[in-house]
């Protein structure tokens, strides 16, 4: 066990013989302890806090419980040689692991320590972190690793980058099994961003975080393009426009305080419910709000997160990738006290529509949640999918799929409510009856059909209206036809297809009315050995 204060790990033990008895050698130790906890030298340390960056230990204390950390192999040091590596062995090989608890519960952590090394990873590092993972996954707890590295080091060669695949290979084998978090305080380059990747979700802090496979030197003797770094791989360019990064955050204490607050709605691993919480917000709770919230005007944009802040516990909710593919909502709340994920249209962003990239990142919020116990809530009001040669070239077919697979694969319990309008296609992917909802509701202002009554319309009775005397009266005789005997609010209830048509004001009492009834829930799938989700 060390504590959270004291000392330099590159340092050895001290040559003048220890005093007589286990009182000097128990000097010694506690002497060598502190060196460790201090790092290298002061000045390794005044570097990392003048680039505005924690030290590993500073980290791991924000992260866990007070006074709860247990650190192992801080004694650790390489064997390598060649290059002057054998006259500098740190204690630790700069990385620290061990674990703690956060809210009382279990955690297993592994940082970085970029003062030792730049926090490259060589043998004796990566053999470290395949130890805390592999007893991770044994004890069935959460994974945090505080990734600050400069990447595999070079001096140990092929050594190193073996390093990287067993951890690779141990974070695949963990996935669905122990949460796994990735919180970039650093560089991450190369191959070592795959592990990241490979994880349940990505932290990231701007102005410190940067992650890419090639940096900006290969780039431009390769392409030609000037770039920086953040510019490349920065956090924000992560969270917008490539995906990878779920959460950005502007400062490391408010970035770990948000991984604490994603782990007290997680389960310890995937044989575990999310763990419930006492609440004061009323199940039974009306939300009359909602009435006005949402328009019936189908054409008309609100803020689907309005709607959620009103049905979830106290209004709390954790988005995930808030700023890539906006046009879809997914967020982790409590209903009840009980963890729920909420897959959502957004209306303000692109109307809602699905695209590529709004399948791509509800599919794979809703593996997780699957994974995980979690049950699903998914609120519809979707127009469609995005028409396009874009989208058709780039494969809105088999990556628009990816969704629809997610759901129906998915047996944890599962309610959609349609808000407003739900055509086509999308209807059908956003948990609709049909693909296995187990509960599905309305509200009287639904849309449930093929296409628009404007679309309809017009390709119905095209010939009619193309004939008519005056061709606009006819075409909004027409759409008002195919309202009354196609879009009407009950036509789906009447067919089975809605289980009941609510009043929106109870939409939070009814959703958890229907959780609690699926809380038991078992639905085993097919036995195999897993499926063959489309890529």
């Amino acid at each position: 066990m060390t504590t959270m204060h004291s000392a330099p790990s590159n340092a050895a033990p001290r040559t003048e013989p220890a005093p007589p008895g286990g009182h000097g050698a128990t000097e010694e130790l506690k002497e060598i302890k502190e060196r460790i906890l201090l790092g290298p030298d002061p000045a390794a340390t005044e570097r990392q806090h003048a680039k505005g960056k924690l030290t590993a230990h500073e980290r791991i204390a924000l992260l866990l419980d007070k006074g709860s950390f247990t650190e192992i192999e801080a004694l650790r040091r390489h064997r390598a040689t060649g290059f002057g590596l054998e006259n500098k062995k740190p204690y630790t090989d700069g990385v620290i692991t061990g674990w703690g608890t956060v809210e009382g519960r279990t955690v297993f952590v592994y940082a970085h320590d970029f003062r030792i090394f730049g926090g490259a990873l060589g043998e004796a590092h990566a053999t470290k972190i395949h130890k805390i993972m592999d007893m991770a996954t044994a004890a069935g707890a959460p994974l945090v690793s505080l990734n600050d590295g400069a990447g595999a080091r070079i001096q140990e060669g092929v050594s190193a980058l073996a390093g990287y695949g067993g951890i690779f290979r141990r974070n695949t084998q963990a996935s669905g099994v122990i949460p796994q978090i990735s919180v970039m305080l650093g560089p991450c380059a190369g191959g070592a961003a795959y592990s990241p990747a490979l994880t349940d979700f990505v932290f990231a802090v701007r102005d410190i975080s940067q992650m890419f496979i090639t940096g900006p030197d290969v780039v431009k003797a390769v392409t030609g393009e000037e770039i920086t770094q953040d510019g490349l791989g920065g956090a924000d360019v992560h969270g917008t426009t490539s995906g990878v990064a779920h959460f950005v955050y502007d400062d490391e204490e408010t970035c770990l305080a948000e991984v604490r607050y994603l782990l007290s709605l997680l389960p310890a691993n995937n044989r575990e419910l999310p763990p419930e919480t006492l609440t004061d917000d009323p199940a039974d709770r009306h939300c009359p709000t909602l009435l006005d919230t949402v328009p019936a005007d189908g054409n008309r944009s609100y803020d689907i997160r309005t709607v959620i802040e009103e049905i979830v516990d106290d209004g709390e909710h954790m988005e995930v990738h808030t700023a890539w593919a906006p046009n879809i909502v997914c967020t982790l709340a409590r209903l009840d006290g009980r963890t729920v994920g909420i897959v959502a249209n957004q209306p303000a962003s692109m109307a809602g529509v699905l695209d590529i990239k709004a399948s791509e990142k509800a599919a794979r919020f809703v593996q997780f949640c699957d994974a995980f116990n979690i049950p699903l809530v998914t609120l519809v009001d979707v127009p469609g999918f995005l028409p396009g040669v874009d989208q058709e070239h780039e494969g809105i077919i088999r990556r628009g799929a990816k969704l629809l697979y997610a759901y129906c694969n998915a047996s944890v319990p599962r309610v959609s409510v349609v808000l407003r309008k739900a055509y086509g296609g999308a209807y059908i992917v956003m948990d609709s009856r049909s693909i296995g909802a187990d509960v599905a509701f309305a509200w009287p202002t639904n849309e449930i059909a093929v296409m628009g009554a404007e679309g309809a319309a017009n390709v119905v009775f095209r010939r009619e209206i193309a004939a008519a005397d005056d061709p606009d009266a006819m075409r909004a005789q027409k759409i008002d036809e195919y309202k009354r005997n196609l879009v009407h609010p009950y036509y789906a209830a009447e067919r089975g297809l809605v289980d009941d048509v609510i009043d929106p004001a109870d939409t939070r009492m009814s959703l958890i009315s229907a959780l609690t009834m699926l809380a038991a829930k078992d639905a085993p799938l097919p036995r195999r050995k897993h499926g063959t989700p489309p890529q």
